[in-house]
């Protein structure tokens, strides 16, 4: 544990304001055609980090990731609808002892509640009076606190927002999409729905002014994992795992600063606590940012880490793990099993069915898209200097073997330092999942690649065919 140390008025406050399936290169400030004002100002006050990377490319392990700075395997919660080891510390425990308020509103997908402690207000989105309450009640006492602003937006379906803000013929989409109608119906509502989630960045803002919290608090806004189109959430490509992180602390952070330095999720506690003034427990797989956000350095890690595991999720296979390690200039993506198929309820939207029609007929670009999103090798090694969308898999040319080998070396060394047995793990998730949910119950009885299905032929093998031009 930390130790306690005594609070002052001087302590900082922490404002820690998340989306959910939101692909980080969509934000207006970086780059993206979705219209964010708030966040964008917030970039211009702060410091917007270019490389920032979560673990996991799914909601639970990653927000488990957040309040407890462990690596998924490590905590225990690294399927989906997961819960965490018993004994396992959280922001909650940390930060509580120092005498702040740690308080969450909105989505929560966390457990078990014993662990997780917070002062909760709101549902699957922020309330806003209760977040009114905290500040105002906090400033008149001089308490810090730490608020998680948790939205639920623009987590599908896409029905928020504005969406003629966004005419379907006029978004671009991106190149590793198919173009048909409902592709670009589906796409325009989901960038409206960014702009909803940049509203209530502006509305949580706005409070901090209003109690005249600003100055002494840090914010931090971030995107999440990638949204729910294909090569985003439920995969280790940088669509997935890849975050927006804009930091703002008046006087602390230069304004309009960018820092290229690679920091994860699992970094934040650990900043918090080294801002509160308190020491770093070395159990915490994360480490201080806070020199990167103060201008002091550019450098914070060489190497970042994903994991997907697929057992358990909704319309998802029987099993599909995926472990990947990424350098400043490199990404290696390991597929645990090859011969297996990877799907989910992705495969199973109106625009897919599209994507797949259009495969079956011999669009090559359809073809192309639609089988690698389905079959992948056991490698994958992408130079995302050049290649920063990951379509150009290297892993077969000769001039990168001993690239590779470095990447895994230390992809099998950080699997080491987790008790991550790969395969082994992966047929482990249901364990590690929260029988107490009802979707974790239809996950464990009727999930396609179950031992019913595999009865009757089903499984997640590879077909033997595939959708080609000549098919």
């Amino acid at each position: 544990m930390c130790r306690v140390s005594t609070v002052t008025a001087a302590s900082p406050n922490f404002v820690f304001i998340i989306a959910d399936d939101c692909t980080f290169r969509d934000i207006g400030c970086y780059g993206g055609q979705a219209k964010t004002p708030n966040i964008d100002a917030l970039a211009d006050e702060g410091m917007r980090m270019t490389r920032c990377f979560q673990a996991a490319p799914m909601c639970s392990p990653t927000r488990h990731n957040i309040y407890t700075g462990l690596y998924p395997v490590k905590s225990g919660a690294y399927p989906n609808h997961t819960f965490i080891k018993d004994g396992v510390q959280t922001v909650v425990q940390y930060l509580k002892p120092l005498g702040y308020r740690v308080a969450l509103s909105g989505k929560r997908h966390i457990a078990p509640d014993s662990a997780f402690s917070f002062e909760y207000s709101g549902a699957k989105n922020p309330d806003m009076d209760a977040i009114d309450k905290l500040f105002k009640e906090a400033s008149s006492t001089e308490t810090p606190f730490c608020q998680f602003v948790c939205s639920n937006e623009p987590h599908a379906p896409w029905n928020k927002g504005d969406a003629a803000e966004y005419p379907a013929d006029q978004v671009k989409l991106p190149t590793y999409f198919v173009d048909t109608p409902t592709t670009r119906q589906d796409f325009a509502n989901y960038l409206a729905e960014i702009t909803y989630y940049d509203g209530q960045v502006g509305e949580v803002l706005d409070l901090l002014k209003k109690h005249r919290l600003a100055e002494n608090t840090i914010v931090m806004v971030v995107s999440e994992q990638g949204n729910s189109f294909p090569f985003a959430k439920w995969t280790c490509y940088d669509h997935g795992l890849q975050s927006a992180m804009i930091v703002r602390w008046p006087g602390k952070i230069a304004a309009g600063s960018v820092s290229d330095a690679m920091v994860e999720y699992v970094d934040v506690l650990p900043t918090f606590l080294d801002a509160a003034g308190a020491a770093i427990p070395e159990v915490l797989d994360g480490k201080s940012m806070l020199s990167v956000l103060t201008g002091e350095t550019n450098h914070h890690k060489d190497y970042v880490f994903g994991i997907q595991t697929s057992r358990g999720i909704f319309s998802g296979p029987d099993h599909y793990g995926i472990r990947s390690v990424r350098s400043r200039q490199f990404k290696l993506i390991h597929n645990l099993d090859p011969e297996a198929r990877f799907y989910n309820s992705t495969q199973k939207k109106a625009f897919f069915a599209e994507w797949e029609a259009l495969a079956k007929a011999g669009d090559p670009h359809a073809v192309n898209l639609v089988n690698r999103y389905y079959d992948r090798p056991e490698f994958e090694l992408y130079d995302t200097t050049v290649d920063p969308l990951e379509q150009n898999n290297l892993a077969a040319k000769p001039e990168y073997f001993q690239t590779i080998g470095i990447l895994k070396a230390e992809l099998a060394r950080w699997m080491r330092s987790q008790g991550d047995q790969g395969q082994v793990t992966e047929m482990a998730a249901i364990d590690r999942m929260n029988t107490g949910n009802e979707m974790v119950k239809e996950a464990r009885g009727l999930g396609t690649g179950s031992k019913k299905k595999k009865k009757k032929g089903g499984g997640n093998k590879k077909a033997k065919t595939k959708a080609t031009p000549n098919s």
